[in-house]
């Protein structure tokens, strides 16, 4: 029989809000949950974009698969004196993504179009739009369907690297235990072994969110022991609880 679950290290930064459902479930189990991101991202320098070869105001469309892309595309303009033209249109991957935007835009003066946090989702808006050349701002890392998507439906567009991401120093936490470990991409998993080449699972719980994260895990050599999104449990927290409670 496993030790019961006390402890739990979330690889992600603490929430902003004191109503994150983590709070919820370490209330209501008389969990300690911690927070610390495994990776996190450092931009590009403009010097560096412009080897890149890419001209921002040669699209007339931005997709934004993140706030982080956000974030980067408008601090590069910034950064190189660029006025990005009122007719610029925006695709986000997602609602929040969308209203993300208005941290930068005029949001009733804009063309804005939003996914539901799926990609495929987003492309009947992008298909309706074909005329125009579009930008792609990412990290390094970039799940390979999203292009694949896009070279499929005829699309044109440019991938523009703007930020990077990279392994946290996790040092500090060399002599700290936990129960379970939750990780949100194969990132976090390659953080984990970078910090810690020797570590062993042995009574340590693994969480893991997404098929590609399972998968960076378990050719890691670790024992997956809950996975999210599942038929009974669409997040984590709720997969982390059915644990808990033996009904996964």
């Amino acid at each position: 029989m496993a030790e019961k679950v006390r402890t739990i290290l979330i690889s992600q930064p603490k929430p902003a809000t004191d109503k994150s459902p983590y709070y919820d479930l370490a209330k209501k189990h008389s969990l300690k949950i911690d927070f610390r991101p495994f990776i996190h991202v450092e931009p590009v320098s403009s010097q560096e974009f412009r080897q890149q070869r890419v001209n921002i105001l040669e699209h007339g469309a931005v997709i934004f698969t993140s706030r982080n892309a956000v974030d980067h595309f408008f601090r590069m303009c910034q950064e190189m004196r660029l006025t990005v033209p009122d007719t610029m249109k925006y695709f986000c991957i997602s609602e929040s993504t969308a209203y993300y935007l208005q941290k930068y835009v005029v949001f009733r003066k804009r063309k804005i179009f939003h996914g539901t946090l799926k990609f495929a989702d987003l492309m009947d808006s992008i298909k309706k739009h074909k005329q125009e050349k579009f930008l792609l701002p990412s990290s390094d890392l970039l799940k390979p369907s999203i292009p694949q998507l896009l070279e499929d439906n005829k699309i044109e567009y440019s991938r523009a690297t703007m930020y990077r991401t990279v392994c946290s120093d996790l040092s500090d936490l060399s002599d700290v235990f936990y129960d379970m470990l939750v990780f949100f991409s194969p990132s976090g998993i390659e953080s984990l072994f970078k910090n810690f080449p020797d570590f062993e699972q042995n009574n340590t719980r693994i969480a893991c969110f997404g098929p590609t994260t399972v998968q960076a895990a378990e050719e890691a050599g670790l024992k997956v022991n809950v996975s999210a999104p599942n038929p009974k449990a669409p997040s984590m927290t709720m997969a982390i609880e059915n644990y808990i409670l033996g009904k996964d």
